[in-house]
């Protein structure tokens, strides 16, 4: 068939593009070390790369995620700890308080060094993050959770919650704590019920009771049995024989209906049971008509009409327990004081255990984070395999392709210009 010089030319022209984009293609893979340029090289291996580059990118984002929740928990931890300090600060506080040679302005500067450290302990817990989140007030970071009224009298604001942060595709993790659960609701006494001096009918309001009486924690023998007493309000009353000699104390415990809880009637002088200082107080069955699977002791000399109270136990915040513990030193002395301080001391190792507990919560989260961000890496260190795998070029073949393609656009070169130069004239 006959071929135009035209056709001929085009031929030669579009021979050397197609050698030359090839070429081109080829350089710009090895000048970015990727097999994939444009979704036409690998459909289904370009969609792939999407895919694991995205899964990729929120892996990426799960360990900015785990970073941040690190550093608040680290914030959170730091505040605990200071916290702990200051609470084994103000229990060697109380404790020296019951040193007997301490005078009444001895007890005055213990309290005003109490009140500096009550203080500190609200700036504590209205610590924020340095972004004006506060650690403390749950959900509502940006308020600030804890405000005084008058003096001891402490408000939250913040709410009940903790807020959260999504560290894995599977997990979100608490990077806070309610500071109504750190710092507010803390079971007074044992943790079950709460001992205190009662009062005496012949005292100054100033003075609950005569003798010299110091109540005991108490201890619970049957929590099962306590947890189903309906009556949890017991008072025991005491009675000093002195017509004989050595006096002979007796005392009763009365329940709310002011029915003796040994024989079931009011109490009648003499009390049916006789006191011996420190020995355990059982309301138990026997000899109690009724069990409430708890005991106490109480030890010293009390007078004829001092009462103890046994209640359940109830929330009673750190701030309430220093400023308790304030009052008594500035305004008590003698047994008052002791009994003050007594139960300062198992308040104050209440609010101890709960720091720790919550610190213990923080340490666990801590570690998991830990866990899910190793966790984060390897899976970071597969999808870097995947992609290699799916659009990493190979040097070697693409070097060899080179080769060739310039090999073969060299010959379509000289091939055009050997044809282009082609022309009968040259025979004439």
């Amino acid at each position: 068939m006959r071929i135009s010089t035209n056709t001929i030319y085009d031929l030669g022209v579009g021979g050397m593009q197609q050698q030359t984009s090839a070429l081109i293609k080829t350089q710009q893979q090895l000048a970015t070390g990727r097999r994939i340029l444009t979704p036409q090289d690998d459909p289904v291996g370009a969609a792939r790369v999407l895919e694991v580059s995205q899964s990729k990118s929120i892996n990426a984002q799960f360990d900015v995620n785990s970073n941040s929740a690190t550093s608040a928990l680290g914030l959170e931890e730091n505040s605990l700890i200071s916290i702990g300090n200051l609470i084994q600060d103000a229990r060697t506080i109380a404790v020296n308080a019951g040193n007997p040679t301490l005078d009444h302005n001895n007890l005055v500067s213990l309290a005003a060094d109490l009140r500096g450290r009550y203080q500190e302990l609200l700036g504590l817990a209205n610590t924020n993050d340095g972004n004006g989140q506060y650690l403390f007030s749950g959900y509502q970071g940006a308020t600030i959770p804890f405000a005084e009224s008058s003096p001891g009298a402490v408000q939250y604001k913040g709410d009940e919650g903790q807020r959260l942060l999504q560290i894995s595709t599977s997990r979100q993790i608490a990077i806070s704590d309610s500071g109504s659960d750190v710092f507010m609701q803390i079971k007074n006494g044992n943790g079950t019920f709460v001992t205190a001096v009662g009062g005496n009918p012949g005292a100054p309001a100033t003075t609950p009771n005569l003798g010299t009486g110091a109540v005991s924690a108490g201890t619970v023998l049957d929590p099962a049995v306590w947890a189903v007493v309906a009556d949890k309000n017991l008072e025991v009353v005491f009675n000093v024989d002195s017509t004989v000699i050595p006096p002979v104390t007796t005392y009763d415990v009365t329940d709310t209906s002011g029915n003796s809880v040994f024989t079931g009637v009011p109490p009648a002088i003499p009390y049916p049971q006789t006191y011996t200082s420190g020995s355990a107080i059982s309301l138990r069955s026997p000899p109690a008509l009724t069990d409430y699977g708890v005991e106490l002791s109480i030890e010293g000399a009390p007078a004829t009409g001092d009462t103890f109270t046994v209640k359940a136990s109830t929330n009673e915040s750190i701030f309430t327990t220093l400023n308790n513990l304030i009052i008594a030193l500035e305004t008590t002395t003698g047994t008052s004081l002791t009994n003050s301080l007594n139960t300062a001391l198992t308040n104050l190792d209440n609010d101890l255990n709960k720091v720790l507990t919550v610190r213990a919560s923080v340490g666990a989260r801590m570690k998991e984070i830990d866990s899910v961000k190793s966790a984060g890496e390897d899976t970071a260190l597969q999808y870097d395999q995947t992609l290699s795998g799916l659009q990493d070029l190979d040097y070697a073949k693409a070097i060899s392709d080179l080769t060739m393609q310039q090999n073969g656009l060299e010959a379509a070169q000289k091939s055009f210009l050997k044809i282009q130069g082609l022309s009968l004239f040259n025979y004439i």
